[in-house]
C-alpha cells in the first residue's frame, strides 16, 4: 500500500515535467504566418538602420556660399587693427597747435584748442595793410603768436601780399579770421616791390616760389610745403607714406595720408602730377614677414596669411594667386597689385 502512493507520486511527476516540456515547445515554436511576421519585422528594422547612408544620393541639401560673410568678417578684423593703429599713432604725433595738420580721417579738424583760442582772445577789427602792420596789430586782429611769426617770416624773405585774397596764403591762419579781416584789407600800392622783379638780370626769370605743380614721387618736403594747406609734417608724412608704399601708382593716393584733409587733397589735387609711375616691387616668393607687413597696404594680418599659405602650398605661380586667401579682399588685391610681383 505504501508503495503504491509513492507510485502514483512518480507519475504525477512525469506528468507534470511533460506538460511543462509540451508548453516551453509550443511557446518557443512559431507557425508559417508567425515566421513571416518576424522576418519582415526584422527586414524593416534592417532597412530603418541602413536608410540614413542613402540620403545623400536622393535628398541634396542647398548648399550655401559663406565666401561673402568670411570676407566681411575678415575686413572687419581689418579694420579694427588699423583703428587701433591709428589711435596709437595718434597719441603719439598730435600737436595742439597745429589743427590743419592733426585731422581726422573724415576731413574735420580737432578744434578743442581752437575753440578755446577763440573764447579767451577777443578779436579787434580795423583797417590795415597786411605788408606792413606790426606784431601787435596782429595780435589786436585775433590772430595766433605762432601764425603772426609764420607771417613775418614770409615778409622778411621777401614775401607781399598783392590783394586781400592773398591772406590766404599763409599757412596756419584760421578761415574763420580770413573772413573775418578781408573787408578790411587795404594794400597801399608799393612801386619798389615791383621794381625789384623787374630788375632781375636778363639771365633770370623772377619764379613765384608757391604753388607750382609738383610730381608726387620725386618731391620733396619742400616743394610738399608750398602747397596751400600743406605744413612740415603733412609734408613729411606724405613723404614717408610714398616710401613705404614704394612710391605712387595714382595721384588719387596721396589722399590717403594720414591726417590729410580730403578738403585739403582737393585743393592741392590741381597742382600735382605723376610723371614716372614707378613702384617699387616686393617679390612673394622671397620676401619675409617683415618685409610684406611693412607695406602700408598689407599689414601684418595678411602678410602673415600669404607666409602661411606660400608655406603649405609653395610659391606662388602668379600674383593673382593671392586672391585664393580668404583676407585679400577685391579691394585689398586692386590696391597692393602693382607693388607685388611673383618671381619664380
Amino acid at each position: 500500500m505504501q508503495y503504491k502512493s509513492i507510485t502514483l507520486s512518480l507519475n504525477e511527476f512525469q506528468y507534470l515535467f511533460m506538460m511543462r516540456s509540451q508548453f516551453i515547445k509550443e511557446y518557443l515554436s512559431f507557425s508559417r504566418k508567425e515566421r513571416g511576421g518576424i522576418f519582415l519585422l526584422l527586414f524593416f528594422i534592417l532597412l530603418c538602420i541602413v536608410a540614413p547612408f542613402f540620403y545623400p544620393f536622393f535628398i541634396h541639401s542647398k548648399k550655401y556660399d559663406h565666401t561673402a560673410f568670411e570676407q566681411a568678417i575678415a575686413q572687419l578684423k581689418l579694420q579694427e587693427i588699423d583703428s587701433s593703429m591709428s589711435k596709437k599713432y595718434y597719441s603719439k604725433n598730435f600737436d595742439k597747435g597745429n589743427y590743419q595738420d592733426e585731422s581726422n580721417r573724415d576731413g574735420s579738424y580737432y578744434e578743442s584748442s581752437e575753440k578755446k583760442y577763440h573764447a579767451e582772445k577777443k578779436a579787434e577789427v580795423f583797417y590795415f595793410d597786411p605788408n606792413t602792420v606790426s606784431a601787435n596789430d596782429w595780435v589786436r586782429l585775433g590772430v595766433r603768436d605762432k601764425t603772426i611769426r609764420t607771417i613775418q617770416k614770409y615778409i622778411s624773405k621777401g614775401g607781399h601780399f598783392y590783394k586781400p585774397g592773398d591772406l590766404s596764403k599763409i599757412w596756419g591762419l584760421h578761415p574763420d579770421d580770413i573772413e573775418r579781416m578781408l573787408p578790411y584789407v587795404k594794400i597801399e600800392s608799393n612801386q619798389k616791390s615791383f621794381a625789384v622783379k623787374k630788375n632781375y638780370p636778363e639771365n633770370q626769370s623772377y619764379k613765384k616760389p608757391l604753388y607750382q605743380i609738383t610730381d608726387v614721387n620725386t618731391a620733396d618736403t619742400s616743394a610738399f610745403i608750398l602747397l596751400p594747406g600743406i605744413g612740415s609734417k603733412l609734408a613729411n608724412r606724405i613723404v614717408n607714406f610714398r616710401d613705404k608704399l614704394g612710391g605712387f601708382y595714382s595721384i588719387e593716393q596721396v589722399k590717403e595720408t594720414f591726417g590729410l584733409p580730403d578738403s585739403t587733397f582737393q585743393k592741392i589735387r590741381s597742382k600735382l602730377m605723376l610723371a614716372q609711375p614707378e613702384v617699387k616691387k616686393i617679390d612673394i616668393n622671397s620676401a619675409t614677414l617683415d618685409e610684406l607687413k611693412a607695406h602700408p597696404y598689407l599689414r601684418y594680418a595678411i602678410a602673415n596669411a600669404i607666409i602661411q599659405y606660400r608655406n603649405q602650398h609653395g610659391k606662388f605661380s602668379s600674383v593673382e594667386t593671392l586672391k585664393n586667401i580668404m583676407l585679400v579682399t577685391p579691394e585689398i588685391y586692386s590696391k597692393v597689385f602693382p607693388y607685388l610681383s611673383a618671381g619664380l
